[in-house]
C-alpha cells in the first residue's frame, strides 16, 4: 500500500516521475474516469482552502467523489474518540484518506492504522509533502531544478511548506538562502540534516541581502495559529514585506512563491509583475493532486 506522508519518504527518481504525471494531467492526455467509482475521504482537522478544494477538484476531474470532515468540531473526536479509531473506522468506507491535522506525526500514525491509502495533506509544523510537489512542479515549468538559488522567507520554524520544500530541493543540488524573523529560524535538526546532504544553506539577515541572487524566493506568512501567545506573534509579525521597489535589480526569470494565503507579506502591487507566481502555483495543486490520487488509488 502506498501511503504519501513525508517527502523524506521519497527519492529524487519519485518525485521527477510525479512532477511528469502531473504534466500528463494538466494538457489533458489521459482517459477520462480514472478513478470512476472511488471514494475518498477529505478529513481536514484544521481550517484549509486551496488544499481541500483542490484534492476535491482533482478527484472529480478524474471520476472519484469524496466525503468530507471539515472541523474536530464536526467530528467524533468532540466525543473522545482517537485519531486511530477514528482512522480505523472511515478506511472502511472509502479508497483513500486525505488528512490534514494540527498535530506533528498526525499523517504517519494514522498510516498505522489505516487499511487504505493516506495523503498528508499537512499535519502540523511537519510536512506538507503535496503542497511541495506543487511548488517542485511550479518551479520546473519556468527552469531546470537543478542548481537554483532559493530562497526560504519567514516563518521557518513552525513553516511545514519551507521544510517539505526545503528538503525536496536537497535532491537537486540547489543553494538554500534563509531569511526569517529572530526566533523563527529554520529548526536546527532541518538545517544539520540539509547540510548532511550536501546543500549549502545561507543564513541572511534581511531580504533585502538576499533577493538579488535569488532564482526563485518563497515567501510564507508568520503563522498566528503556531504562536504560543498572541503577544509572541504580534512581535514578529509585519517584519518583512515584498514590494515592487524591492524587486529593482532582482533577475529577471526570478519567481515568487507563496503557499498561501498571505497576510500582508505581499504588497498587492506586486501581482501585477512578471516575477509573481503564487496564484498560477495555486492552479498547479490540482494537476499535481491529480496524480497523487491517481497513484495511490490506481
Amino acid at each position: 500500500m502506498y501511503h504519501i506522508i513525508s517527502i523524506r519518504d521519497f527519492e529524487r527518481e519519485d518525485l521527477d516521475y510525479l512532477l511528469d504525471r502531473a504534466e500528463v494531467f494538466e494538457t489533458g492526455r489521459y482517459p477520462p474516469g480514472l478513478l470512476k467509482d472511488r471514494l475518498v475521504a477529505l478529513l481536514f482537522f484544521e481550517p484549509s482552502t486551496r488544499t481541500r478544494m483542490s484534492f476535491a477538484a482533482a478527484l472529480a476531474r478524474l471520476g472519484g467523489q469524496s466525503i468530507n470532515v471539515d472541523s474536530v468540531e464536526a467530528s467524533s473526536i468532540v466525543k473522545g474518540e482517537t485519531l486511530a479509531d477514528t482512522i480505523r473506522v472511515v478506511s472502511g468506507y472509502v479508497d483513500a484518506i486525505v488528512l490534514r491535522h494540527p498535530k506533528e506525526g498526525a499523517a504517519r500514525l494514522a498510516a498505522e492504522f489505516s487499511s487504505v491509502p493516506v495523503i498528508n495533506a499537512g499535519d502540523g509544523a511537519g510536512q506538507h509533502p503535496s503542497q511541495t510537489l506543487l511548488d517542485l512542479y511550479t518551479i520546473r515549468k519556468s527552469m531546470p531544478l537543478d542548481g537554483i538559488d532559493a530562497g526560504l522567507l519567514g516563518d521557518l520554524r513552525y513553516g511545514r511548506t519551507a521544510h517539505s520544500l526545503a528538503l525536496a530541493l536537497s535532491l537537486y543540488g540547489v543553494t538554500l538562502h534563509t531569511i526569517a524573523p529572530t526566533g523563527l529560524e529554520m529548526p536546527v535538526n532541518i538545517a544539520v540534516e540539509l547540510r548532511e546532504r550536501g546543500v549549502e544553506v545561507v543564513e541572511h539577515a534581511s531580504v533585502e541581502e538576499a533577493i538579488r541572487e535569488l532564482d526563485v524566493l518563497y515567501v510564507t506568512r508568520i503563522q498566528r495559529e503556531r504562536f504560543p501567545d498572541t503577544a509572541s506573534y504580534y512581535n514578529v509579525a509585519s517584519s518583512y514585506r515584498i514590494t515592487t521597489q524591492l524587486l529593482e535589480g532582482v533577475r529577471d526569470h526570478l519567481m515568487i512563491l507563496h503557499p498561501l494565503p498571505r497576510a500582508g507579506e505581499i504588497d498587492p502591487a506586486v501581482d501585477r509583475t512578471p516575477y509573481a507566481r503564487y496564484f498560477e502555483q495555486a492552479r498547479n495543486g490540482v494537476p499535481v493532486r491529480m496524480a497523487l490520487l491517481h497513484e495511490v488509488m490506481r
